[in-house]
């Protein structure tokens, strides 16, 4: 298991380094006490969590705006870190803001400048809760931003052939992240060293390398991205 006890008085030289801001967005009845995004939003410098309301029923424009104006208040590029519906919760953000920013701000930079989106759900056709069917159909445009989706071979909520399809669709890297169910408190993943292995190779300087070190030997290897990306701008 990786050393969590994390110096927080690394926030000063987060601000030094430029570290961005990271935001979770969990989904349906948020993530709990030993779900890995609580645990990553108390360790990981600059993380903190989108508070979406309604948990236990959703509204996708509500939803959708919660996130934007969580992303709209950050004071540097954000990273995403979605689990499940909030997934879908990004697509649908992205897919408004590229249409607002086609009409309105075409040019600006995006200020997303990656997403890790961890098993999505099945919104279409056949979701295990029907609140699910609030965020369907899928976006018709691929993510305006790097992203990995992340699937487990025995997620209930979504097949990994699906898994797969879904992170074509949105121009996504997809991870096979071995068979750990849906990826949550109930996977006995802890802090889930893999997991923190791919938001590093988005967004290098948010991961202390101590973190990394519990990462199995077997993971499914992504290929590193460059620490500094191309500047995103909106089209």
């Amino acid at each position: 298991m990786a050393n969590l006890n994390i110096d927080h008085t690394t926030s000063t030289r987060a601000d030094r380094e430029g570290i961005p801001d990271i935001l979770m967005v969990p989904g349906l009845g948020n993530s709990g006490p030993g779900h890995w995004q609580t645990i990553w939003e108390q360790t990981l410098p600059r993380a903190r969590r989108v508070d979406l309301g309604l948990w236990d029923d959703p509204h996708r424009n509500t939803w959708v705006g919660k996130l934007a104006l969580a992303i709209g208040r950050a004071e540097r590029p954000v990273v995403l870190v979605a689990h499940s519906l909030g997934c879908h919760v990004i697509a649908w953000w992205a897919e408004y803001e590229a249409a607002f920013h086609a009409h309105v701000r075409a040019g600006e930079p995006c200020p997303v400048i990656g997403a890790l989106l961890v098993a999505p759900p099945d919104v279409e056709e056949r979701p295990l809760d029907r609140r699910l069917t609030r965020f369907a159909p899928l976006p018709p445009s691929p993510l305006p931003f790097p992203s990995i989706v992340a699937a487990s071979r025995d997620d209930p909520y979504l097949g990994l052939s699906q898994a797969r399809q879904m992170a074509q669709r949105w121009g996504a890297r997809f991870v096979d992240a071995g068979a750990i169910g849906h990826v949550n408190a109930r996977s006995g993943i802890g802090e889930w060293a893999h997991g923190l292995s791919l938001l590093q190779q988005l967004s290098p300087l948010s991961v202390p390398p101590m973190m990394t070190a519990g990462a199995a030997a077997g993971d499914t290897p992504v290929a590193i991205m460059p620490q500094e990306a191309p500047l995103l701008r909106w089209e």
